[in-house]
């Protein structure tokens, strides 16, 4: 399963799934089964382009239609329904060109719903407002950059360098704290360490953890603890750490689980947090903590 998964937001046994059929991708919402322990799929779509994330709108309070987000040649929303998902909007900053810059992740705004950022192989950061379908901000990096830089959205011509790979390294993925937005986590690509930063002491590393002894894929913080997160690698392993004793060395994880194959990604349930889902192979597995 070379793709995505995301736990729908307000009902913890639904999310999707990501499969590839011959040269197309589609889009599987699975649930779980409790009694049986068996995934139903409710629903399928067809996706034009393969994804490279997929995330439900954060609405814990169901304030919202059931939209999901998808990220491969373009940003696309969909509106999932009890028997058909259709799409919503496509989000496209590149009209006057029939080429586009594929986009590599994107990120759905907790306080604000209608924002969203994505992030692109020509080097883009855009923020988008789902309301309007337009641009609000974008900001061009260098390429080959290998920093983690904050930005203001007020001021997206200034930032802040929060962290920079010794090896200048490209970094793979980002991970914002939901409970303490001071702490960050990140890793860089091929790289067995994942590096917990805080925004408040620029450029130092507060932890490092590294026991993987293979590429890390995916890192997920705890929906409702701000000291433990999950890390994921190929070397089969999910390991959940407690970083509550920072700034002291965090020797070993507190938790492991060894999967049948290299884990390609991992997300921590937000409403029923004792769940953690992992992809592998062509499999997806449901953890209980």
């Amino acid at each position: 399963l070379q793709g995505d998964v995301g736990w729908f937001k307000l009902y913890p046994a639904t999310f999707p799934w990501l499969s590839f059929k011959y040269g197309f991708s589609q889009v599987q919402l699975v649930g779980l089964d409790e009694e049986s322990s068996e995934f139903i799929c409710r629903n399928t779509f067809d996706h034009p382009y393969p994804t490279t994330k997929l995330m439900w709108i954060p609405d814990t309070k169901g304030v919202y239609p059931d939209l999901l987000a998808t990220s491969g040649d373009y940003l696309r929303v969909w509106r999932v329904g009890e028997t058909e998902t259709r799409l919503e909007c496509l989000l496209n900053n590149n009209k006057n060109s029939d080429f586009c810059a594929p986009l590599t992740s994107f990120d759905w705004n907790e306080v604000d719903p209608y924002l969203l950022g994505t992030s692109s192989i020509d080097t883009t950061c855009t923020i988008w407002g789902l309301e309007t379908g337009q641009v609000l901000g974008r900001v061009n990096l260098v390429s080959g950059h290998v920093k983690t830089q904050m930005f203001d959205l007020r001021h997206l011509e200034h930032s802040t360098i929060i962290y920079e790979d010794p090896q200048h390294h490209p970094l793979l993925r980002l991970c914002w704290n939901k409970q303490d937005p001071n702490y960050l986590a990140t890793m860089a690509m091929d790289g067995m360490e994942v590096v917990i930063l805080d925004v408040r002491v620029p450029c130092t590393p507060v932890a490092r953890l590294n026991n993987h002894r293979a590429c890390v894929n995916g890192i997920a913080w705890a929906p409702h603890s701000s000291c433990h997160i999950c890390t994921a690698a190929d070397d089969h392993q999910a390991l959940i750490w407690d970083i509550q004793q920072m700034p002291r060395a965090i020797e070993d994880p507190i938790l492991a689980y060894t999967a049948e194959g290299e884990i390609n990604n991992v997300q921590w349930a937000s409403t029923q947090p004792d769940w953690i889902a992992i992809c592998y192979n062509n499999c997806l597995e449901i953890l209980r903590v």
